[in-house]
């Protein structure tokens, strides 16, 4: 009971002032997308380690929620891109239940991006050619790898690896059962911390074929 009470303790004093920058309506572009590119190339800029990385949640037939990090692939006018095995678990869940959120944790620049939307197949052929991209080692371990299903152990894995290894010693052919998504947003907000946990919250939300803006309280 000490150890929790301690425990409890530290993470409670576990604080930062925020003190960055700030975000004002007068810096926002016209639609988020735009937006998102700006402190994207501030990530990149910044140094981030792994700046497209992105908490992907979803929500089963069943209303309960997984979260998981992935790895943002594309951006455009049309949204947010990423793949990933169709029979995962975030495959499933997206296939009984197209809406999703992202979240882009920015943190040594005082800053998060969260989007809200739903998610929609890419093409094969946009599949196919960034598949054809990936390095050979982890187009092998989209064959190797059943994601989200029980496997033996390590070696069971690595065998799988093997036999993919000597079964495609060309090229290696996308599976059937791999593939992407496309977020379309709904709602998209930034986040810049502020002093005294006055952050800004800056929110887009879809209206018609626009945007409306909106500040929140922090």
């Amino acid at each position: 009971m000490g150890a929790e009470s301690q425990d409890e303790t530290d993470l409670a004093s576990l604080r930062r002032d925020y003190a960055a920058g700030g975000l004002d309506e007068a810096d926002l572009a016209p639609d988020p997308v735009t937006m998102f590119e700006r402190w994207f190339a501030d990530a990149v800029a910044g140094g981030l380690h792994e700046p497209n990385a992105m908490v992907v949640s979803t929500v089963s037939a069943q209303a309960r929620p997984s979260s998981r990090t992935v790895l943002l692939k594309g951006i455009g006018p049309d949204g947010f891109r990423f793949y990933t095995s169709l029979g995962s678990r975030k495959g499933t869940e997206l296939a009984a239940n197209a809406h999703c959120a992202l979240l882009f944790p920015w943190h040594d620049l005082e800053r998060q991006v969260r989007v809200e939307g739903s998610a929609t197949l890419v093409s094969r052929d946009d599949v196919g050619a960034y598949f054809a991209s990936r390095p050979r080692g982890s187009q092998l371990g989209a064959w190797a790898s059943s994601q989200s299903t029980p496997v033996a152990d390590r070696g069971a894995l690595e065998s799988s690896y093997d036999e993919a290894e000597l079964r495609f010693p060309g090229v290696v052919p996308v599976p059937d059962g791999w593939g992407g998504y496309l977020v379309r947003p709904e709602v998209v907000e930034f986040w810049q911390g502020r002093t005294g946990r006055l952050h800004d919250r800056l929110v887009y939300r879809r209206s018609g074929e626009g945007w409306t803006t909106q500040r929140l309280a922090p």
